[in-house]
């Protein structure tokens, strides 16, 4: 696991109902109940509720007052729309973790690099989402950006759902590649060649909804 320490109840739930949603357990459009995920976690009312209210104000799950939970729908031609509304935030996350990167961030983003790589030796897209969100999670650590890495981290989780729906199956190799070409231009303190990776990962993703949309 790249992430052993202890964490918070709630925390722990907002990262399984999070990896749930992800990953398509909890079908796009579906409906639930809190009794249901509280049941399913085994974590108790007040950590589960905590992160479902947090899923809400990311859009990934609706509160139906007397009428239970509804997981987000996944509309092909969203993924651009999230694409888009997240390039140029990840471009000054990028940036600013190249300018202060320290050498504990360094290791969370080498960490990620090389637990991508396994992952997709393995051809393990689940680890390969984790190592993902262990990255976004560095990125926002090292940025020293607060806004900036509120505003990203819901799209984060949107363009990981759509990839995983719509080019899991072939992206592996390709993603990993530019993930980690962002990763070795931030360890290295170079703002520019960090914000060009930025941009071009994102080009790459944009690219994948393109296709989706089109299918």
């Amino acid at each position: 696991m790249l992430n052993d320490r202890v964490e918070p109840a709630a925390i722990r739930a907002y990262r399984e109902l999070e990896r749930l949603i992800v990953t398509l357990e909890l079908a796009p459009g579906s409906t639930t109940t809190e009794g249901a995920l509280i049941d399913r976690l085994a974590l108790g009312r007040t950590p589960v509720r905590e992160a479902i209210q947090r899923l809400a104000w990311e859009s990934l799950i609706e509160i139906r007052p007397r009428a239970g939970l509804a997981i987000a729908p996944l509309n092909a031609g969203d993924w651009l729309r999230v694409i888009d509304a997240r390039a140029g935030v990840e471009i000054v996350l990028a940036r600013s973790a190249a300018r202060f990167v320290t050498l504990e961030t360094a290791r969370l983003f080498e960490e990620a690099a090389r637990a991508m790589q396994r992952a997709t030796a393995s051809s393990d897209v689940l680890a390969f989402l984790e190592a993902d969100k262990a990255l976004d999670e560095a990125l926002a650590l090292a940025a020293d950006n607060v806004f900036a890495a509120r505003l990203a981290a819901p799209l984060q989780t949107h363009s990981r759902r759509f990839w995983y729906r719509f080019h899991r199956e072939t992206g592996l190799a390709v993603s990993a590649r530019h993930h980690v070409e962002l990763i070795e231009a931030i360890v290295r303190h170079d703002e520019e060649a960090a914000g060009e990776r930025a941009a071009q990962l994102m080009a790459m993703l944009r690219s994948n909804a393109e296709m989706a949309a089109t299918r």
